[in-house]
């Protein structure tokens, strides 16, 4: 997931003090001299530890990481475990992970300010940090050790959580724990030289959340029970932006454990001892809509919309943002060259489909609030919450618990689910437990989606078959719209993947630019964010211009990556790597397409073996490299890329969230399809080595399946796909 929680660039224009004001105006408080970290934890109690915020240790000497991530499948607790492990020589079967407590200031994100897991940023942006901390709780023991024995420090060791001395002395973490705990710790701790790592990098490095999942015993938001608790259900409008004119809650009052119904800025609640029962009570609301303000439009009228607007015919006052431009624009547009391709694109919306539906438990006792759910983003969710009952945002109490998958989901700007069960709680009072169950139906088809994007792609080639120039449109509409700390440039989200590509710099003259137009669907970052359309886009595009040269795939991608320069040497890399290991033939029967994407830091090669059956694609095998910098864990790159490119290859052959007159079509998946276990292929994964920091992996996985399946498609029939999925693009 990207959205505000990249780093942001120079060319957003985004100020210290845009941040600072945007928090201050999502909190409904402004906290004058207050840096943002301090304004978003104004109010909190949480202090560090002896050993700093992210260690503690037993008295016994197991070792616990705090993570500032959620683990919601990803299994990022076991890699930061291992890089705070590794530093602190500690015995790696002894080392668990809880989550940390919300707290901006203390466990913020190191380049967005905030507390929250997104971007596939949780390992990238916490090497050094965890680094220095347990390469300074290590020079902690070691000082107090040396102390003990009155011996120099250099001669202390440190091996598997043991301290101990040549001359024969030792002591476990758990016996120095007083003496470390007094000893201040180093301002720049050293750090291990990479190439003594004996943890990171292994296959030791395994999840630690492995048997709880397996047998039902990790905790998770629908797990919660608590004394006194309710069950809250909404209501939502059956179209975006409709509100509540009036309602009628006598019938739903008379169903068995209902206990109150009340309105709130969303729709209808409906509070019961039950789920059951409050479902029941939402069942017999009679309710009349505002419908004034709704989105009355279909997906498909909003799909020609965009087109019309890629082909020049939208309406004059929208505004065209450039990116990545160079040359002169005109030549992109009538450019004339040896030969020359147009290409559209058209992407649906597409559900988040999280396993675990939103959920949330929220307490509130006039204006103090504590919430126990899966939470994504704690300092949004604790200033949205903070909003409601007007209190300081580190002030509300977050229990962060596992959660069942997000995509980007749980993390939006108005912290929507949560809102409301902080708003139901409210109404509730008296310190009464609510939790609050989005159905899979709510979330489907009141929640977020990912964007409909139109692409419109125009390429001229020079003499040897390569662009000479690039004319791109994107329209599209803008997730970024409501940020407390929008862009003043282009919409990264929209464009990424598109801008910076090693196929633009290595074309002289390009045309991009973006139009955002007004759109009355909730739109929501979604796994890989703007890389879910762009990849395809650009990859498929390229596939067709090689097809047009009368050239290899993968020769014309190695020779565009030349002309690119040094910057696409890790594209190149990882492009030899995924052919090497693919071997000379495809399995029998298939057909092969490959496809190369950076995103998250990272670039990922594909190569997918594909063929027909029944007319529909089958993926049976996916030879995957990856660059991500120091491969913390090889074995959750690999799980990650797996389930990256099985969601992502889901998303294009089944996925699409359509409308009609302003409703969603779909409630679940028997209407919104997704891919089954006997569909799933084979997927090998390959890292090249690299000694560069970590950078992402839980979502470069996903977008490069679906441009690499329809190059597959496009050798086997010369003929180009041109929208997802694949299902409705006649496939």
């Amino acid at each position: 997931m990207n959205g505000p929680f990249r780093k942001l660039q120079p060319q957003d224009g985004v100020s210290r003090r845009d941040v600072v004001v945007g928090a201050a105006l999502v909190g409904g408080a402004l906290l004058v001299g207050c840096s943002p970290a301090d304004l978003m934890s104004a109010g909190s109690k949480v202090e560090p530890g002896a050993f700093g915020p992210f260690i503690r240790f037993d008295p016994d000497g197991a070792v616990t990481v705090l993570s500032k991530h959620i683990e919601f499948g990803q299994g990022n607790h076991a890699g930061l475990a291992a890089i705070v492990a590794e530093e602190l020589d500690a015995d790696w079967s002894r080392v668990k992970v809880v989550h940390a407590p919300a707290n901006a200031k203390l466990y913020g994100n190191t380049t967005a300010g905030i507390q929250l897991t997104g971007g596939s940023s949780a390992i990238s942006n916490s090497w050094e940090q965890l680094r220095k901390a347990g390469a300074g709780a290590r020079a902690m023991f070691v000082q107090a050790a040396a102390t003990r024995w009155n011996v120099p420090v250099g001669e202390i060791a440190v091996k598997d959580g043991v301290v101990s001395h040549a001359g024969g002395k030792s002591a476990g973490f758990g016996e120095l724990i007083a003496d470390a705990a007094k000893i201040a710790p180093p301002e720049t701790p050293t750090l291990k030289d990479p190439k003594t790592f004996t943890l990171i990098g292994t296959d030791r490095v395994r999840r630690k959340d492995s048997l709880i999942k397996s047998n039902g015993t990790a905790r998770y938001t629908q797990d919660v029970q608590l004394p006194d608790m309710l069950v809250a259900v909404v209501a939502h409008a059956p179209r975006f932006g409709g509100k509540v004119k009036s309602f009628n809650a006598d019938d739903a009052r008379k169903v068995a454990g209902v206990v109150d119904v009340h309105e709130i800025p969303t729709g209808v609640a409906v509070v019961a001892d039950t789920t059951f029962a409050a479902r029941m009570g939402r069942e017999a609301l009679k309710i009349e809509w505002d419908e004034g303000k709704v989105e009355t439009r279909s997906s498909a009228t909003i799909a020609q919309q965009w087109r019309d607007i890629a082909a020049g015919k939208g309406p004059a006052d929208l505004k065209w943002q450039a990116f990545d431009s160079k040359g002169e624009a005109a030549a992109a547009s009538a450019g004339k060259g040896a030969q020359v391709l147009e290409a559209t694109y058209d992407f649906p919306y597409l559900a988040h489909a999280t396993m675990e539906p939103m959920n949330c438990v929220a307490i509130v006792d006039g204006n103090k609030v504590k919430l126990i759910h899966g939470s994504q983003a704690q300092t949004l969710d604790q200033m949205a919450a903070a909003k409601i009952v007007k209190t300081l945002p580190g002030s509300v109490e977050i229990e962060t618990l596992y959660a069942g998958g997000s995509f980007g989901r749980r993390a939006n700007f108005p912290s929507d689910y949560v809102a409301e069960c902080v708003t139901i709680a409210q109404k509730v009072g008296k310190g009464r437990p609510v939790k609050l169950v989005w159905t899979r139906e709510d979330d489907m088809q009141a929640g977020f989606f990912r964007p409909l994007v139109h692409h419109a792609v125009r390429v001229t080639l020079d003499k040897d078959g390569y662009p000479a120039t690039w004319r791109h449109r994107i329209v599209t509409q803008s997730i970024m719209k409501d940020s407390p700390m929008p862009s003043k440039g282009p919409d990264q989200t929209a464009i990424e993947g598109t801008s910076g590509s090693p196929y633009l710099k290595a074309t002289p003259i390009v045309d991009a630019q973006l139009a955002l137009p007004e759109g009355g669907v909730p739109v929501l970052w979604w796994r890989s964010v703007g890389a879910t359309h762009t990849a395809f886009v650009m990859e498929h595009t390229i596939d067709q211009l090689a097809l047009k040269a009368g050239k290899d795939p993968v020769d014309y991608r190695r020779a565009l990556y030349a002309k690119a320069g040094p910057e696409a040497a890790r594209h190149l890399a990882a492009l030899n790597l995924a052919v090497e290991k693919a071997g000379p033939a495809p399995t029998a029967g298939f057909t092969r397409g490959v496809a190369v994407h950076e995103s998250f830091g990272s670039v990922v090669a594909q190569v997918a073996e594909v063929k027909l059956v029944d007319g529909h694609p089958r993926v049976g095998r996916v030879v995957t490299a990856i660059d991500c910098g120091v491969a913390v864990s090889p074995d959750q790159i690999a799980a990650q890329m797996e389930g990256g490119t099985c969601y992502g290859l889901s998303a294009a052959l089944y996925g699409e969230i359509t409308l009609t007159d302003g409703k969603v079509d779909q409630s679940n998946f028997d209407t919104y399809r997704v891919l089954r276990m006997n569909e799933a292929p084979t997927v090998e994964t390959h890292i090249v080595p690299s000694g560069n920091p970590p950078s992402g992996v839980g979502e470069p996985g996903t977008p490069v399946i679906a441009p690499a399946v329809a190059n597959a498609l496009l050798a086997l029939s010369k003929t180009p796909t041109t929208r997802l999925p694949f299902v409705r693009a006649g496939v």
